[in-house]
Order: structure tokens, then C-alpha cells, then sequence
């Protein structure tokens, strides 16, 4: 499955707790994320993303484009609904995307434990269906 990992700023720290909490699971996978995010994953896990450029200098569009065609499995991206910056990724643009496709979108980190825990389970095998 390919999953998408993007983190506002103020949430940049807590996506790589949760990275390396679930690294096994992330490990049987392919990773995309905005070039930030990715960087710092790759830095405490050593798991391979493929990096897009930074969310503000159109890493986010680049990502779209990936939902968009159906590229995308699952799309985690924790945002900081209080403090957002005007560079940080538009959390909008992501969520109409995955819902226009159908795409699964976790927001925070109880439904993101939660997505990670039942694709391990094998709950998320309808997507390939899907495709």
C-alpha cells in the first residue's frame, strides 16, 4: 500500500513518534511525504520515503496530483488545527481530495493508530480491489 505522511509544523515531532512506534507496520509499505516530514521520518526510523518537496513550495499539490490518480492507499495527516501557519500544507485541499477518491484520511492520532492497526490486520485489502 502507498501511504502518505504529512505534519503541520507543531505536529512534526508527534508523526515521528508515531513512526517509529509503528515502524514495523510502515516497513511493509511504500511511504510518500512532503520533503519536511519525510526528512525527519527517514532521520529517527530509517525507513525509506519518497520525498516530495516541502508542503509550502508544492510538495501538497504534488501529493494531490498522487491522490488524484489514485496512487494513494492511505493518507495520514496530522494537522495542528489551532496554530496553522500560511506556509503549512492546506488541510482542505487534502481532505476533498480523499474524498472525491475515496481515499482514507486520518487527521489525528487516535484515527491514524486506529488506520495503521487495521491496515496491519489486513482491513484496508478492499483498495486494491478499488483500484
Amino acid at each position: 500500500m502507498n501511504i502518505a505522511l504529512i505534519a503541520h509544523d507543531a505536529k512534526k515531532k508527534l508523526m515521528q513518534n508515531f513512526c517509529v512506534a509503528y515502524r514495523g507496520i510502515l516497513s511493509k509499505h511504500d511511504l510518500y511525504a512532503t520533503g519536511t516530514t519525510g526528512r525527519l521520518i527517514e532521520e529517527v526510523t530509517n525507513l525509506s520515503v519518497h520525498k516530495f518537496l516541502a508542503g509550502h513550495l508544492g510538495g501538497e499539490q504534488q501529493l494531490g496530483v498522487q491522490i488524484e490518480q489514485n496512487l494513494i492507499d492511505l493518507v495520514i495527516f496530522l494537522r495542528d488545527p489551532l496554530t496553522v501557519k500560511q506556509h503549512e500544507p492546506n488541510v482542505d485541499t487534502i481532505v476533498r481530495l480523499c474524498d472525491m477518491h475515496n481515499i482514507p484520511l486520518a487527521t489525528n492520532l487516535a484515527s491514524a493508530e486506529l488506520m495503521i492497526k487495521s491496515l496491519d490486520r489486513g482491513d484496508f485489502e478492499w483498495r486494491e480491489m478499488y483500484k
